[in-house]
């Protein structure tokens, strides 16, 4: 079955200023708040936050960092393959700061789950809030909701959403299509 873009790259980027917008009516300056994406796509997501954040606002300082969370998940033994780990780069302290924490897609909420323990591993964070670009709502399996989210879509569980960037795939948009052959 063909992929179905759910997200074209003008929706793409007016999503992500309104991200941008909302972040800024919370967090006005961010002298206290941390970005920090999830590898992989997140990564993707929190670069792309600060750089709209700072056409909007050249004057702001956002600290962006990247945790990787291969080794925190509760799956990574369940995998024949080598498991290949990211790159985490944390370049400040979040003990006693806002985070946000950003990622491409909330299904399962394994993922974030994992993220809030790899990133406690860095310090106490004060507050701690999730961005999401895409938020498929409908098959938790951990009571993990968004603070932020680009775009609810609703899916089922042989469905896949992909988030495809421009500095990596070639183009900014959203797909979803079915697992099953």
């Amino acid at each position: 079955m063909q992929p179905r873009e759910i997200i074209n790259t003008t929706e793409f980027n007016l999503v992500i200023k309104r991200l941008a917008f909302q972040l800024i009516e919370n967090h006005t300056n961010f002298e206290d708040t941390v970005l920090i994406g999830l590898q992989s796509k997140g990564v993707c997501l929190a670069d792309r936050l600060q750089q709209v954040l700072q056409e909007i606002n050249p004057e702001l300082k956002i600290n962006v960092g990247y945790l990787d969370i291969t080794f925190f998940r509760d799956d990574f033994r369940r995998t024949n393959k080598p498991l290949i780990a990211n790159e985490t780069k944390i370049n400040f302290i979040i003990e006693g700061k806002k985070v946000v924490l950003v990622d491409d897609v909330l299904f399962t909420g394994r993922t974030i789950r994992a993220g809030l323990d790899a990133m406690l591993a860095f310090g106490r964070p004060s507050l701690v809030e999730l961005l999401v670009f895409v938020d498929r709502r409908y098959k938790r399996d951990l009571p993990i909701q968004p603070t932020y989210v680009g775009k609810v879509v609703d899916s089922i569980t042989s469905e896949k959403v992909t988030v495809e960037w421009e500095e990596v795939d070639g183009k900014d948009k959203v797909l979803m299509y079915s697992s099953e052959k």
